[in-house]
């Protein structure tokens, strides 16, 4: 079999790749590290893997097979040539760790010929079939902290904050961030209020006697984070109002325990799957289980944020 980490890198792919590379030497299979995805699939960058290769990354951030973006494999011809690069290398199956994106590369794959297992791993938390994707933990904890952080220094200078975190398409980690670390405004893609609405919010917390307020917005928001800063800066709410854009920071650092254990299930879930000739699934979290989703439901039905949450989140920011 083969492994590959594609699209945006999460906290936590290192610990399912030592997953699957252990589990497949248990099992007496061989197993092949694809580099760079589906460009080094392409490219035929490929190579056997035994267990010291997976020593000591099950604490890193990244991956070690490292992922990059590729055009050609969407092509019919793009993929025969995949096809001929794991045929080249005797490869009878494909265990695929990524979001969206990379789950409808491997389904591609299945329609090759080639028998896939996904494994869901997006910090956006925006794939269907899944309660939680490798990464998510760790980037909700790296944004409480930057959150309670900022809080400190906005309660000192009586200052209000916008701050920007991932989520191009779902407003999970901005929702989640708002309620667990008390901000006043919530802005995801899915839900967002009126930049009238959000002034009114935060120029109420002002006339309350808060000392601060956060507002967390999405980066898949409908306006842009500088576009709401100059609208409420011109709004004159008593605060005086800065931006902080976490970037990237959200994607790195050593993945939480959640984060390891949940890669770790579903690397050792998806070789035992493919032994058993299970494929064209992707594994996910349901409750404490890990159980099989079709790919065709994973890569075209859309993961919905629970409503009770956006009413928490009202409640509680008040």
């Amino acid at each position: 079999i083969a492994v590959m980490t594609s699209g945006g890198d999460a906290p936590g792919m290192n610990a399912a790749i030592r997953a699957v590379v252990r589990t497949a030497l248990h099992y007496k299979i061989d197993v092949y590290g694809i580099r760079q995805a589906y460009a080094g699939l392409l490219n035929g960058d490929m190579h056997l893997m035994t267990s010291r290769d997976v020593s000591g990354i099950l604490q890193k951030g990244g991956t070690i097979l490292q992922t990059a973006r590729n055009e050609e494999f969407k092509t019919a011809q793009g993929q025969r040539k995949g096809l001929r690069r794991l045929n080249e290398n005797g490869i009878e199956g494909v265990i695929v760790i990524g979001g969206d994106g990379s789950l409808r590369g491997a389904m591609a794959l299945e329609r090759i010929g080639i028998p896939v297992v996904g494994i869901p791993a997006s910090i956006d938390n925006d794939i269907f079939g899944t309660s939680m994707s490798i990464g998510v933990d760790t980037a909700l904890n790296t944004i409480l902290d930057a959150l309670d952080r900022l809080r400190d220094t906005a309660t000192s200078h009586n200052r209000a904050f916008l701050i920007e975190v991932m989520g191009r398409n779902c407003g999970y980690l901005a929702l989640m961030s708002g309620i667990l670390g008390g901000a006043e405004v919530v802005i995801t893609p899915e839900k967002a209020p009126a930049m009238e609405d959000v002034a009114m919010q935060m120029g109420d917390a002002y006339i309350r006697g808060k000392s601060h307020a956060i507002a967390v917005i999405a980066e898949g928001a409908p306006y842009k984070i500088n576009e709401l800063l100059e609208f409420l800066n011109n709004k004159n709410l008593g605060f005086e109002i800065r931006l902080t854009i976490l970037g990237h920071t959200q994607r790195g650092g050593n993945p939480t325990a959640f984060d390891r254990l949940l890669a770790t299930r579903m690397g050792v879930n998806a070789v035992e799957r493919l032994c058993d000739n299970e494929h064209n699934i992707m594994v996910g979290l349901n409750g404490r289980e890990i159980v099989p989703i079709a790919l065709e439901d994973a890569t075209t039905k859309e993961r919905e944020i629970s409503a009770d949450y956006y009413r928490m989140e009202h409640i509680l920011s008040r």
